[in-house]
């Protein structure tokens, strides 16, 4: 009886990813009413994660954004996410379901505002218990949060304070990697990292709460500053990179190199957040999350006080312009990204002519960007003095 239920539902889920007219008969026919069906038996964790895995699959979809909120799904979803009776796994899944939904820059069109902050007060609540739920719950509700702001950044900060707020202070915290990973990404969200240079920034007043938020956060911290923070997060992902990279060698290599590797890399402060993160839902990324804080800066540094920021510290600007810091091809983009936000950012300011300190920035900046993310020109591979048809 499960299993033939849960056919039925994955091959509605099929027939809805078609097309938006297919999806609109199925809506018609009312046969979304037997996955609201499955959702809201929660007594049932398996029939229900069931499930909720068929709908994290339909949210997918683009046209779902359209359909899905005129029928009681996000309701549903709402009321699980506040049950701290259910089980945490069908908690997160409800959470991830939500921002994928909410995520679509359409949402708005078809869900009001207080609908959606219904969603975002109950995720909140996540965050108030994070010290004391699972890990993976919270750095669900994180990365539910961080969805929901690639289009709602704006209603955010500006309705929701206290999570933008708990969400700064995660994307600053050492202490749990796995929660600090999920909320850099969020914030690089909010922070519009994936926009256009001329479509980067908020509404006046939700730019004010975003800056008093990270100078807030710098200012309950040994940093200080916004520059101290960033330059915090780039040194660190530096040393779990290599902690990370010692380990995929450790895992390559035979027993007898395995011991001599694991040695050398258990000495690193940083080993130990690296396994942690390879028990996070997180792992599957791990390689992209490691770079979060060039991602993020990328987006900061289009606010003039940002710039300012980053410009103050001469350590920021040597790792962002160092060819050489980064082996692997994604890690290299993320850089030259940074450096090209930068550029972007030094080329806008009034101060760059009158400033002769941030003149030779730009000029720095500026050559890193020439460079490109793959090959640093100023040393070229080796070529032979003669060539072999020259032998001849």
């Amino acid at each position: 009886m499960f299993q033939g239920r849960v056919r039925v539902l994955a091959l509605i889920v099929k027939l809805f990813s078609v097309s938006q007219s297919v999806a609109s008969a199925i809506c018609s026919s009312n046969l979304l009413d037997l996955m609201e069906a499955g959702v809201s038996k929660t007594d049932d964790t398996l029939a229900t994660l069931s499930t909720l895995e068929l709908l994290f699959e339909m949210a997918e979809v683009e046209h779902a954004t359209e359909f899905l909120p005129k029928t009681h799904l996000l309701q549903l979803l709402n009321s699980i996410i506040s049950n701290t009776c259910v089980e945490s796994i069908l908690r997160s899944r409800a959470m991830m379901i939500s921002g994928r939904v909410l995520s679509r820059e359409s949402i708005f069109t078809y869900i009001d505002e207080p609908s959606v902050l219904e969603i975002i007060s109950a995720i909140e609540r996540t965050f108030a218990s994070c010290e004391v739920i699972d890990d993976n719950e919270c750095e669900s509700a994180l990365e539910a949060i961080g969805q929901l702001a690639t289009h709602g950044a704006e209603l955010l900060l500006l309705k929701s304070p206290d999570a933008a707020r708990f969400l700064v202070n995660a994307a600053f915290d050492r202490q749990r990697r796995g929660k600090q990973l999920a909320a850099l990404h969020a914030l690089g969200n909010i922070a519009r990292e994936n926009r256009s240079q001329n479509n980067i920034l908020l509404k006046r007043e939700a730019e004010e709460s975003l800056r008093h938020l990270i100078y807030e956060t710098a200012s309950g911290t040994s940093k200080l500053t916004p520059s101290g923070l960033l330059l915090s997060v780039l040194q660190q992902e530096s040393e779990i990179r290599l902690a990370w990279h010692k380990l995929t060698i450790m895992l390559k290599m035979g027993n007898y190199y395995r011991e001599l590797v694991a040695v050398q890399t258990l000495q690193s402060s940083r080993t130990f957040e690296v396994l942690e993160l390879m028990s996070t839902p997180l792992q599957r990324d791990l390689p992209i999350s490691l770079f979060q804080g060039y991602r993020l800066m990328s987006g900061l540094v289009a606010r003039p006080w940002c710039l300012v920021e980053v410009c103050s510290k001469q350590e920021i600007i040597n790792i962002v312009t160092d060819a050489y810091i980064e082996s692997t091809k994604i890690g290299m983009e993320a850089r030259h990204n940074c450096c090209l936000a930068i550029h972007q950012a030094l080329a806008r300011s009034s101060n760059l002519k009158n400033d002769s300190a941030l003149a030779a920035i730009s000029a720095k900046v500026h050559e890193a960007v020439k460079r490109g993310p793959y090959l640093a020109q100023k040393h070229r591979e080796a070529r032979p003095a003669i060539m072999t048809e020259q032998r001849f």
